[in-house]
């Protein structure tokens, strides 16, 4: 039986109903956070079912944000024009000072 089959498939570029698009407001969230911090380096995560592609920037002592950008395209022009690395964080996973500033601060999972 399919039953995979029956269900529908997204459209390359048009994320699912589930999400909502990258705005101005995520990639500036970005911009401002590679300027406040050292150290930061982007990790790309691919679009999902219910998510579209993101980037997650870690600073040098791990702290984070994850913000929607789009496309990939959109994260490594915004890589390149901040001089930060980008990896994919499916090949390479994040970085120990990502989990070791997750343990310091329990505050922020809450959000």
């Amino acid at each position: 039986m399919g039953w995979f089959s029956r269900r529908p498939r997204a459209v390359e570029g048009i994320p699912t109903t589930l999400d909502r698009e990258a705005t101005r407001e995520d990639l500036t969230a970005l911009e401002d956070f590679v300027a406040a911090h050292r150290g930061v380096e982007f990790y790309l995560e691919p679009e999902t079912t219910a998510t579209d592609t993101t980037v997650v920037a870690i600073a040098h002592d791990g702290e984070w944000i994850r913000r929607r950008t789009g496309s990939p395209r959109t994260a490594a022009k915004l890589a390149h024009r901040h001089a930060v690395p980008l990896y994919e964080a499916a090949k390479t996973g994040y970085p120990e000072r990502m989990r070791v500033w997750n343990r310091a601060h329990p505050e922020r999972r809450l959000r």
